[in-house]
């Protein structure tokens, strides 16, 4: 029997459905966490207490993140300045300074990013860190959708090898059955890079028994198709193939310097590029190339890295950005269309979370992940004069998202968090910040000492 809180219409003056079908007004028919109906209203506004009436509002499908790293809010900004998408930044901003986190620093911080990310309209996303078993129960109280992926670091050393490999499979495994939502998968960080062909090898196996995913950062700066090229003779996409390293979900974080040659190669494999095109700006290296690989038949989506570099979870300025940078570097206005770019950001980073076929759009069988902007805070010419696409993309910000719901639940209502105690969140990351700068500033003490 269906309980009388639980929503069973969603209606609003817009409904963009990701179909190709804008309803206005529209209703939307949710059933046990999924979308049943979707179309124009018709007749009186319904009412009751399972009917949520949104009114002069546009709702549209949730965007999906994937590409983040949620417990590195905790060192927001610390990587101005540098590029961390470099080894040399890497090691000298990011390592540094996780050398001296533990995992009881890390819960709080998960908060305010999933507090961050439900507020500006992201409902899933894709999550690569270590101490992933500290940052599910977090993601799962919050509600989110989540792929989350147990970070491998290993820089050739086979004790961190065999310790984080046997880490991630283990919170894999732990996570089967623990939540409808949240899954848990595999993170190598860096193929050939940080992760030797063993590991990766490991990594690919256990993914594939256990039915999950693999999450990892490629095609940064270039440093692996050097290492294949030198210990392979060819691309480093090809020893993935050859490998089978791209049979189970692979989210290929980044993609600047990938051969746009080579994506035809990628066409057909289970394995997605995830965007980030603020990281990109930031630290100097090339833009991914979004329209090449379109055309190519490779799945596409979109992140927000970590906020060391990136300190905005925005991903409605990723979608404005992405369509900026594509145009710039190709002198080809509106290169990646509008459309496109809506689509990276929903159904392309369910493809990447290996959701179902009509995830990520407002039609039957998808799961109801749907959020809510006023008509008022999405500026946007005359009809006929500009699209709500367009609108959405280069006018509306995941400032003005007011409502939010994940698999039929409401986690944000009229801009009130629901399932995250976001002020609460962030007094707790000061006081984990506030250690950690103080294991930071011995640490440095010890060094000058011994110098």
């Amino acid at each position: 029997m269906r309980r009388a809180q639980e929503t069973r219409l969603v209606v609003a003056d817009v409904v963009w459905t990701g179909t190709g079908a804008v309803h206005a007004p529209g209703v939307v028919e949710i059933e046990d966490g999924r979308i049943v109906a979707v179309g124009p209203l018709r007749g009186e506004r319904p009412r009751g207490t399972d009917v949520v009436d949104l009114g002069p509002a546009v709702v549209m499908p949730g965007l999906v993140n994937a590409h983040a790293h949620t417990p590195m809010s905790l060192m927001r900004g610390l990587g101005e300045g540098h590029s961390l998408l470099t080894m040399e930044g890497f090691l000298a901003v990011l390592r540094s300074a996780e050398a001296h986190l533990t995992d009881d620093l890390v819960p709080a911080s998960v908060s305010v990013s999933c507090a961050d990310f439900i507020s500006h309209g992201i409902t899933s996303f894709a999550d690569q860190y270590f101490f992933a078993d500290k940052i599910a129960p977090a993601v799962i109280d919050s509600g989110l959708r989540a792929a989350l992926a147990w970070g491998i670091v290993e820089l050739g050393d086979d004790e961190a090898r065999l310790r984080e490999l046997s880490s991630a499979t283990r919170f894999a495994e732990s996570m089967r059955g623990a939540s409808d939502v949240v899954r848990g998968w595999l993170g190598p960080h860096a193929y050939f890079v940080d992760n030797q062909p063993e590991a990766m090898r490991a990594a690919r196996d256990a993914a594939a028994r256990l039915g999950v995913g693999l999450h990892v950062h490629y095609s940064t700066s270039g440093e692996e198709d050097a290492y294949c090229a030198e210990h392979h003779g060819t691309s480093s996409i090809e020893v993935l193939l050859r490998m089978g390293m791209l049979e189970v979900p692979t989210i290929l974080a980044h993609c600047t310097t990938i051969d746009p040659a080579q994506l035809p190669l990628l066409a057909g494999t289970r394995a997605t590029m995830a965007v980030v095109p603020s990281v990109a700006m930031q630290s100097g290296v090339p833009a991914a190339p979004v329209r090449a690989a379109l055309d190519a038949g490779v799945n596409v989506a979109l992140g927000s890295d970590n906020p060391c570099n990136n300190t905005n979870a925005d991903l409605f300025e990723e979608m404005r950005t992405l369509g900026k940078l594509a145009a710039f570097t190709s002198r080809v206005p509106d290169q990646v269309t509008a459309r496109e770019i809506l689509a990276i950001a929903t159904t392309g980073g369910h493809r990447a979370l290996d959701g179902g076929p009509e995830d990520g759009m407002l039609a039957p069988g998808g799961v109801a992940d749907l959020i809510a902007l006023p008509l008022a805070e999405v500026p946007r010419g005359p009809v006929g004069a500009q699209s709500l696409e367009a609108a959405l993309v280069y006018g509306a910000s995941g400032a003005s998202v007011s409502d939010s719901m994940v698999a039929g639940r409401w986690l944000m209502r009229g801009r009130d968090l629901l399932t995250v105690d976001a002020a609460g969140a962030r007094a707790r990351q000061q006081e984990d910040f506030d250690t950690l700068a103080e294991r930071l500033a011995a640490a440095e003490g010890l060094s000058h000492g011994r110098g």
